[in-house]
């Protein structure tokens, strides 16, 4: 469920049906608590922005089927008691078909089969259909894997094994390709193939970057950034791949399931230590099977998802 057109009025609809105050809404779109207020005060005849009507769309398509189910309710009512021309058009169908996984909770979504280019010599090639994680995976995801498990930590969670508050919506790092193997193996997933991971970036029609292909390091983490760390996974909305998949370039690199020689298995996506010229994700990379580092995680797909019930 999306918005075709966001005003001021779906937007408070929307803050309402998350039972949020003004300022932690504001923070999770991430505008002012003054933004916020603007755009309610308005309502119907205020417009926000491109980029905030994307934030607000992320929010939503995000927000767990109660608050959209809320949301709908809200809007309906308003709808309803103002006539809105728009009621028609207003609740559009997801673009991108996220669902969530039964077992880690992961947002996932489907990537359709199909041919699409591969690599700089643009090899059509035909795969099946799969679902990939929204996110790579992050350190409060590692934590549920690691209570379930008994797993052992990364080394940057400290002595007490336990995930600092501040990166907990970052990109789990320091793990090897075998505690990549170990989650997706709890979670009832796998690795993506090099070819999986590069179809969900580039789309059917092998764009040079996700978002396209135009080079533009600021739609991504990556050295001329000039970070130095991993950052929250949904902060890049404008990077987007055309299946709705985030921080496929930068961030950190991400473990796939194939074999580059012995011992040694493809990296994709580039990272923060990265220069944005090895950021394409048809670039190659590989590293030991035990090699662990502080710009380097994982993401998994799943065939089919299993049934909630």
């Amino acid at each position: 469920m999306v918005v075709e057109r966001w005003t001021g009025r779906e937007a408070r609809l929307l803050r309402l049906a998350g039972r949020m105050t003004v300022r932690k809404f504001a923070a999770e779109i991430g505008v002012s608590d003054r933004m916020i207020s603007k755009w309610e005060g308005g309502g119907a005849n205020i417009t926000p922005r491109q980029g905030n009507q994307a934030a607000l769309d992320t929010f939503l398509a995000l927000a767990g089927r109660e608050v959209q189910e809320r949301f709908a309710i809200l809007v309906t009512k308003q709808a309803a008691a103002s006539e809105d021309s728009r009621t028609e058009k207003l609740l559009a169908s997801d673009p991108f078909q996220y669902r969530r996984h039964p077992v880690d909770g992961k947002l996932m979504v489907l990537v359709e089969e199909g041919m699409f280019l591969l690599g700089e010599e643009l090899e059509a090639v035909w795969l099946p259909a799969f679902y990939m994680d929204v996110f790579p995976t992050t350190n409060a995801d590692y934590a549920r894997f690691v209570s379930a498990t008994g797993h052992r930590t990364p080394k940057h969670w400290g002595t007490e094994g336990r995930c600092p508050d501040s990166i907990f919506d970052h990109p789990v790092v320091w793990v090897t390709w075998r505690d990549a193997e170990a989650y997706a193996a709890w979670a009832a997933k796998a690795l993506p193939s090099s070819q999986q991971w590069e179809k969900a970036a580039r789309g059917p029609r092998g764009d040079v970057y996700p978002w396209g292909s135009s080079a533009t390091a600021a739609k991504c983490n990556v050295r001329e950034s000039g970070i130095g760390h991993t950052t929250p996974v949904s902060r890049y909305q404008s990077g987007a791949s055309p299946f709705g998949i985030y921080d496929l370039c930068g961030n950190v690199w991400e473990w796939c399931s194939t074999p580059a020689r012995r011992g040694r298995f493809e990296l994709k996506g580039s990272a923060f230590t990265s220069l944005f010229e090895r950021s394409t994700p048809s670039s190659f990379n590989d590293a030991s099977i035990e090699m662990e580092d502080e710009d380097t995680g994982f993401r998994c797909v799943a065939a089919t998802l299993p049934s909630n019930g």
